[in-house]
């Protein structure tokens, strides 16, 4: 959409003219990073407990060797004038690939797969009655033949810690994977097939017809211009970029000395603030209320065009005080109204505003997109040409085609799998509405780090009960839901998105899509393999897998709970869904219809997310200083300070990436940015 902003808008989008050459070599090495990224994720992150190499839609590793990559360019060109070795464009391509890779390595698929495939039957005892009336619910195709297979898993490979990796690939029971993977690569293929799909047909809206504003891309592009202009040199010394850079260099340098040496006194990050809030009356709902101070966040913020900031930060206090509002005006919301939810982090019925919420602002994406998506219609069923659609990674006709043969493959998997017919086209439909909504907010809201309130099952429920969907059919959802639609802080769809931004242009975008391809392959083979080899070798049970194992439990509990116990559509949760529309409605129509409307929707959406409960206190900063600075330095001067902000995001992710390398060889690593 339209994102009216009194900051300096960047260079406008224009059709791609295909004079950017992308070689070979930029995709091998955006490829073979991946993959060692793939490979070390597992390792670092679950067994040396280590800062994560990937994690959120601005990933640390792919951005730490990025730099290292722009600036080794640069140093080579100085020496050997002429000669250009990599450019700016493919170093980016590089990256965006990357960015790819990493979410596959870990929340995105990797981090929690394997337990969700096999903690029915490892978990089961006689007091959950999981055997009972669990395990018959799921295709027993789903969890590795043979006992001895799951619980090596859990426990690991006998003597297993001795062996060497090569040792333990060669012992892991790939014989009795064999079936549950290539059942569920299957549907991970179509669902990814799907969303490469869709990307290359939707992308064109956002890019051409809203010039929608990439915040988490602005600095990538800053230093691919600076690079390719011969200018690196020069953005690296200037001074308001050290001045920013300079901030995070020497709060880590203190706060990192302070981690392993504790008689270093640290600099508070976190605050809380909670404790001068009273636990009842109208600030009630602040109580937890906690001020992180995040440098690269404050950065991205500044970035991000000023209505959204502002609305993120906004709608997040005003969710904390609805909290103490409903009491003082006399509304008691008993705490069972909420019923049985599949949502990471829902937790009272008020919050089941975000489903309406959520169905209206992907309503309100397809009425701007209605050109747009009737124009497809017609490439698609050749009625047009494809004239002018040169830039997109597939052609419109195989791309439409391919997306319905996707989610058509996916309603039959589904349905083999237990689910009726209808219900399985119910819960594509909401999974897919949720994931698209998902990534207006992450791509034009700037949010790295975005987490789901409400899952798009709860959506189902909230509106037809659990009864529609069939005990087995429930299970099979929900199962569905934890692998590839509930965890978005590494979803793969805003990745790609970006992906698609940044090889805009390009001469050859079809070997961009291959390339994509070819990496989602690759990265998930090498992901999966490198997660089932440390599994085998520490057992699952010695690893840092608390959050995967605790969520897994709490999935399968929940489903047990609406098998015994089917949900009703509730009063409580039919009217907060239906006043989240209705808000919703009033601010899609005051964003659209009024220029000088303050406030963005996807703040709303927003309001109840983890992620905001860290990341809100720096987009009130973020958006407080580019206020300031509009207000008083005008546009001239803001080109100048906004180096300040970039140097704060270089900053802090050089930082991270320094002690992430120091922590690989340490007892413990010190976390520069959240987990």
């Amino acid at each position: 959409m339209n994102t009216p902003s009194c900051e300096a808008p960047p260079p406008a989008a224009a059709e791609p003219a295909g004079e950017v050459r992308i070689r070979l070599r930029a995709v091998a090495l955006g490829l073979l990073l991946g993959l060692a990224i793939c490979v070390l994720t597992p390792f670092q992150n679950a067994h040396r407990m280590g800062t994560p190499l990937g994690g959120g839609q601005f990933p640390l590793a792919p951005f730490y060797l990025l730099l290292w990559a722009m600036a080794a360019t640069g140093m080579l060109r100085a020496v050997f004038r002429g000669r250009r070795f990599l450019t700016g464009r493919e170093l980016l391509l590089a990256w965006a690939l990357m960015v790819l890779m990493t979410g596959i390595a870990w929340t995105g698929l990797a981090r929690g797969f394997f337990i969700t495939l096999t903690a029915p039957a490892h978990f089961a005892t006689a007091e959950n009655r999981w055997e009972e009336v669990l395990l018959p619910l799921l295709p027993a195709s789903w969890m590795p033949q043979g006992r001895a297979a799951i619980e090596s898993l859990y426990n690991g490979l006998p003597g297993g810690r001795e062996m060497g990796w090569l040792e333990v690939l060669g012992a892991v029971p790939w014989g009795a994977w064999l079936a549950p993977l290539a059942e569920w690569g299957l549907f991970i293929g179509l669902a990814w097939g799907l969303m490469v799909c869709i990307v290359s047909l939707l992308s064109r809206q956002p890019l051409y017809n809203e010039r929608m504003n990439f915040p988490l891309l602005r600095v990538p592009f800053l230093l691919e211009e600076a690079l390719d202009g011969d200018r690196l040199g020069a953005l690296l010394r200037h001074r308001y970029f050290l001045a920013g850079l300079l901030v995070p260099v020497l709060l880590h340098t203190i706060n990192g000395l302070s981690f392993y040496h504790p008689s270093v006194p640290a600099i508070p990050t976190v605050l809380l603030a909670g404790k001068y809030f009273p636990k009842t009356g109208l600030f009630s709902g602040f109580v937890k209320l906690k001020l992180y101070v995040y440098p690269a966040f404050i950065g991205f913020a500044f970035l991000t065009a000023k209505p959204v900031s502002f609305s993120l930060w906004f709608f997040f206090l005003a969710g904390g005080l609805l909290g103490g509002l409903l009491p003082v005006l006399g509304i008691q919301v008993p705490a069972a109204a909420l019923g049985t939810t599949f949502g990471p982090t829902l937790a009272r019925a008020e919050e089941m505003q975000v489903v309406g919420a959520t169905a209206v602002f992907f309503v309100f994406l397809a009425w701007l997109a209605r050109f747009h998506l009737l124009d497809l219609l017609r490439r698609a069923f050749g009625r047009a040409s494809d004239a002018g659609a040169e830039g997109d990674w597939i052609a419109t006709r195989p791309a439409f085609w391919g997306a319905v043969a996707c989610g058509a493959g996916m309603t039959v998997w589904l349905t083999r799998a237990g689910l009726p017919l209808g219900p399985a086209l119910l819960v594509l439909a909401a999974c897919l509405l949720f994931l698209l909504v998902a990534v207006r907010v992450v791509c034009q809201g700037g949010i790295t780090y975005f987490t789901l309130t409400a899952a798009p099952l709860d959506g189902l429920t909230a509106f037809f009960g659990s009864r529609p969907f069939t005990a087995a059919g429930l299970a099979v959802a929900a199962v569905v839901q934890k692998v590839l639609f509930l965890d978005l802080r590494e979803a793969l769809m805003p990745a790609l998105l970006h992906a698609r931004k940044v090889s805009d242009g390009v001469r050859h975008p079809r070997r961009v899509a291959a390339a994509v391809a070819l990496c989602l392959v690759l990265g998930a083979a090498a992901s999966l393999a490198a997660m089932l080899a440390v599994a085998y070798k520490y057992g699952i049970r010695d690893l840092s897998m608390d959050w995967a194992l605790r969520t897994n439990l709490s999935l399968y509990e929940d489903v047990i709970r609406l098998v015994e116990s089917p949900a009703e559509p509730g009063r409580w949760v039919l009217s907060f869904v239906a006043a989240g529309a209705a808000v919703m409605l009033a601010l899609v129509l005051g964003y659209h219809r009024f220029y000088w409307w303050p406030i963005h929707p996807i703040g709303y959406l927003t309001a109840y997310s983890s992620a905001m409960a860290i990341l809100w206190f720096s987009f009130f900063i973020g958006w407080l200083a580019n206020a300031v600075c509009l207000r008083y330095a005008g546009l001239s001067g803001y080109r100048d300070v906004r180096l300040f902000f970039v140097g704060l995001i270089v900053g802090d992710f050089f930082m991270a990436g320094n002690w992430a390398l120091y922590g690989l060889f340490s007892h413990a690593s010190y976390l520069v940015l959240p987990e």
